[in-house]
């Protein structure tokens, strides 16, 4: 368990037991044609649930965000990876961002920027090489400023969206 920089947050992996409302903040969060249903959560935790940070929030005793993604040898994120989580293969070089999510009451606290920059910082601990993530137009310059190079337009066509892929090389 650590604190968040502001001190608010307790930042950990998430738990099983939390499937159910890390799928309520991913449905609070995206459009249901872009969001995880709950049984893919399910899975998704159950495989992989050391891919998955969470923020709680002590005070409401509640999540007020998360980063999640899987392991992979790919260099391209592809629709397969939100839906199919065998593709995690624990020792892949690379990671699949599948989502970032903060509730509308807690955003424009950095809270977003700090998950990802503890995420990015655990994945160099694992000798990763890169961190991969698609976004929609209006977030290229959020996920700019984390560090992320936008690579154009992705192959993905997640939820019938146009998407950016962005990476960052993990130094």
């Amino acid at each position: 368990m650590e604190q968040s920089d502001n001190g608010r947050f307790e930042i950990r992996y998430v738990r099983q037991e939390e499937a159910e409302e890390a799928a309520e903040v991913e449905r609070r969060c995206f459009p249901p044609n872009e969001a995880c249903t709950p049984e893919r959560m399910k899975r998704r935790i159950c495989v992989a649930s050391d891919f998955f940070l969470v923020a709680i929030d002590p005070l409401k005793g509640r999540m007020a965000g998360f980063v999640n993604g899987i392991a992979t040898s790919e260099t391209k994120l592809r629709d397969e990876f939100f839906t199919d989580e065998s593709l995690h293969d624990p020792n892949g070089p690379n990671v699949m961002i599948l989502g970032v999510a903060v509730l509308p009451e807690w955003r424009g606290q950095g809270l977003a920027r700090e998950l990802v920059s503890r995420y990015y910082s655990l994945q160099r601990e694992r000798k990763r090489k890169k961190l991969v993530l698609t976004c929609l137009e209006d977030k290229v310059r959020m996920y700019e400023k984390f560090g992320f190079q936008d690579l154009g337009k992705s192959g993905s066509a997640w939820g019938g969206e146009t998407w950016h892929e962005m990476e960052a090389v993990i130094r």
